[in-house]
């Protein structure tokens, strides 16, 4: 894959956010403008302290910025050198996979190959009638756009194909064309459906843990790699994306950090019917479960203990959480590239060679 990066410990550590709205010191809100050029600037930071790559997430609401990362991430082709820059996600399901495969082999082009695309369904659904397509189709729209995009992905010469969901293709011409294979994942939720169809395109899956412990996604971590052997398919490699927060300390962290996360967790769990959440809640969740919030230290042993328990290739921290200060994102993004990688490489390298 073109956009993946590795150390010698075998993994890849990125940061990943869903533009989320942040707010000024005296609380105001910053305005969603300034939200997706401090974004370009999260990017540039991240490039300069060593992370590996930085996806931002498509969303149409109000608490997040960014509906078009693409536009977003080739704005920060321009300023960046190293990074790889991709998304978390983009919604396949309402998109048109020729118009996604042909902005991404342009960012490409532009960021010298340095993109990547993880595509998905989306945990939310305003897309879908914003865009005039029926929730009914849900699933079928994903998947027929998904065996679209993964033939896409193969780059012939030529384009033919067929669906129920729009007008056959035949003999179209996709430019531009990248120079070599577009990076590209698949975000899955937690589904046997879901990873075994990652298996059967060749597209390699990014686990989405957002609750509970990482360690009961074990499951879909082995039916994956069983899938790849039974099926003849080159290893590919297997991705984590998980909520945190990084400062100078466990207790600084933790107050940065959670009220914004409650704030952020209890609007959208109003919508869908959920109890409110609690700051105990948070607490469990930090302690126990996908939550990594604290010290260098702390979220660096925790998730070592993640990659490992999965024997994963690539973990992804979204550091943004709810409507907090930018200069507080920043920080965490200055600690994770200095502090939070080193560890989780010295502490992954050492157990893998122990095995």
């Amino acid at each position: 894959m073109s956009g993946q990066q590795q150390d010698d410990a075998g993994i890849s550590l990125g940061l990943d956010s869903f533009g989320d709205m942040t707010s000024q010191p005296d609380g105001s809100p910053t305005h969603s403008a300034q939200v997706i050029r401090d974004h370009v600037g999260h990017a540039v930071l991240a490039d300069s302290v060593g992370v590996d790559a930085i996806s931002f997430g498509e969303h149409h609401r109000r608490d997040f910025a960014i509906s078009a990362p693409d536009m977003v991430l080739a704005g920060a082709a321009t300023v960046t050198e190293r990074i790889t820059l991709g998304t978390a996600v983009t919604v396949l399901s309402s998109d048109d996979p020729i118009r996604v495969m042909e902005r991404f082999a342009t960012l490409d082009a532009m960021a010298n190959g340095r993109a990547e695309i993880t595509v998905g369904r989306g945990s939310f659904t305003e897309s879908f009638p914003l865009f005039g397509y029926e929730l009914n189709d849900y699933a079928l729209l994903f998947e027929e756009k998904f065996d679209m995009f993964a033939r896409l992905l193969e780059q012939p010469e030529t384009f033919s194909w067929s669906g129920q969901h729009r007008k056959p293709v035949e003999g179209g011409v996709v430019m531009p064309r990248t120079e070599g294979r577009l990076a590209a994942w698949v975000g899955v939720g937690g589904s046997p459906e879901s990873v075994i169809r990652s298996v059967k395109q060749r597209v390699p899956m990014m686990l989405a843990i957002i609750g509970g412990p990482a360690a009961r996604f074990k499951p879909y971590a082995d039916l994956y790699r069983r899938a790849q052997s039974e099926t003849g398919v080159d290893r590919m490699p297997l991705g984590v994306h998980s909520p945190g927060h990084v400062a100078e300390t466990d207790e600084k962290a933790h107050e940065e950090l959670r009220d914004r996360w409650l704030a952020n967790r209890n609007a959208i769990g109003k919508e869908r019917g959920w109890p409110p959440s609690t700051a105990n809640e948070f607490e469990h969740e930090a302690e126990h479960g996908s939550l990594y919030v604290g010290s260098p230290e702390t979220v660096a042993k925790k998730i070592a203990g993640t990659v490992l328990a999965l024997d994963l290739d690539r973990f992804d921290l979204k550091y943004s959480n709810g409507p907090m200060h930018d200069d507080q994102l920043r920080k965490s993004i200055e600690l994770y590239g200095t502090e939070v990688i080193p560890r989780v490489r010295r502490i992954v390298g050492e157990a893998r060679q122990a095995i």
